[in-house]
């Protein structure tokens, strides 16, 4: 395989382009197969359609299905278009069945069965298998090929089904073992298998106490279980602990990717838009129902401004620093937001309890509400020679952003104790919230010491 430095990168990848302009079909392989993958397929989409067209003749749909995979979902979806039914057909089965039907997942049905009836039956039926689980679930992102073991088989009979099945196999580095009926009752691994006697059985070293996930269990907390055992893999069992499939590092770096996706999605209010490829029409249509739902829920704003009219109308200069009282307490719940959301996604959360967590956050904003209400009442002091005015904004940023940490931390934790993805606590809720609050607050304190200003 050719390793590629930034110098040679674009070099290599004109000659291989030329190559196939030219319709050189063995300079073309030569150069093309001995690049990764993942450079194959930066190759492949630099290519126009004309010279696209001639790779699918320049190479097999075994060697194409490596390229295939590494492509986008709507990159997948324009390709497909461009092969004819025989080729895509063998594509689908040289690909791993959890990557095929990922992408038939975003295919309409009546072209899913068609293509299906194009396969191999065992193929297709591995494919309908995992189609037929809910979404984000350890059933519909684990894959079917895996190597699995009966306990009484002996370390040389092992050796050689990975020989016959190993290339077939997503991995090989977690060997799992089932009993007559399928049953998952231990593991082992390669290591254990290399250093053990030929003819010992897999029974004798293998471990009983096998960590696996049910078909049903979410994805992201598969991908958690991975993270925390550091595992590359990890088998899926039914009801009745039937081995039924394996969820690889692979996948889980793909449902971390999309989790965080969504994540922010939800914390900025923008849920579904966050992809560039997307029209802004598509765009707007997403993000508007929740700015808009703000603008009205902003609305309170304005009637606390109205209810403490007499105060600002005794002291005009208190509306200069409304903006920036809203703003600190607005920043300062999304940065508690962050933590929070961050807290219940590691599992971080579950160790040091709710209370404490939000016990904590209410301090963080309380100490960094003091350091900056003593440095706007100083600054306030030496600007307008009011010291007490200072005084009024300092305390009331003090106590809005302990307030607005509380309401950061605690609404995405009710939220998650309701059994709801805690990212749906937006960002500019919380901030729209804050604001509210932190005004009603500035204006309170206000009132309380108007006759001293």
């Amino acid at each position: 395989m050719v390793k590629l430095n930034e110098e040679t990168r674009e070099d290599y990848f004109k000659k291989i382009m030329k190559s196939a302009i030219k319709e050189e079909l063995d300079e073309f392989r030569r150069l093309f197969l001995e690049l990764h993958p993942a450079d194959q397929t930066e190759v492949f989409l630099r290519l126009e359609e004309s010279e696209r067209k001639r790779v699918y003749e320049f190479l097999s749909p075994e060697e194409f299905a490596e390229i295939f995979e590494g492509l986008e979902i709507d990159e997948q979806k324009a390709i497909a278009l461009e092969l004819n039914d025989y080729y895509a057909a063998e594509m689908f089965n040289k690909m791993y069945a959890d990557d095929v039907a990922d992408f038939f997942g975003e295919l309409q049905q009546e072209h899913v069965e068609d293509i299906l009836q194009a396969m191999n039956k065992e193929d297709a039926d591995d494919v309908q298998e995992l189609l037929m689980y809910e979404d984000n679930t350890a059933g519909s992102i684990m894959t079917k090929e895996f190597i699995s073991v009966k306990a009484s088989h002996t370390v040389a009979e092992v050796i050689e089904l990975l020989r016959e099945e190993g290339p077939d196999a997503e991995t090989i580095y977690y060997l799992y073992v089932v009993d007559e009926a399928g049953k998952l009752v231990g593991v082992t691994s390669i290591r254990d298998l290399i250093t053990s006697m030929s003819d010992e059985t897999i029974e004798t070293f293998m471990s009983s106490r096998v960590v696996s996930v049910h078909v049903k269990t979410d994805q992201e907390e598969v991908a958690q279980l991975i993270q925390k055992y550091d595992f590359l893999a990890a088998p899926v069992v039914t009801d009745h602990n039937m081995l039924v499939g394996i969820v690889t590092v692979d996948d889980v770096i793909d449902v971390l990717e999309q989790e965080a996706t969504e994540d922010v999605g939800e914390i900025t209010a923008s849920r579904g838009s966050t992809d560039v490829t997307i029209t802004s029409i598509q765009a707007a249509k997403r993000r508007a129902p929740w700015i808009v739902l703000l603008m009205f829920f902003g609305l309170g704003t304005a009637e606390v401004i109205g209810i403490f009219e007499e105060t600002l109308e005794s002291v005009v200069l208190l509306a200069a620093f409304i903006p920036m009282v809203m703003g600190s307490a607005g920043n300062t719940g999304t940065q508690s937001l962050a933590v929070a959301v961050r807290a219940l996604a590691t599992g971080t959360l579950e160790k040091r309890g709710f209370w404490k967590t939000v016990v904590r956050e209410f301090s963080t904003g309380l100490l960094i509400g003091v350091t900056c209400g003593v440095v706007i009442t100083l600054l306030l002091g030496l600007l307008y020679g009011d010291l007490f005015l200072g005084f009024i904004v300092g305390l009331s940023i003090m106590v809005s952003l302990g307030v607005a940490s509380v309401i950061g931390t605690t609404i995405p934790l009710i939220i998650n104790k309701l059994n709801l993805d805690p990212a749906i606590a937006s960002g500019p809720f919380i901030t729209t919230l804050s604001d509210v609050i932190s005004l009603m607050i500035y204006f309170t304190i206000a009132t309380s010491f108007l006759q001293h200003v």
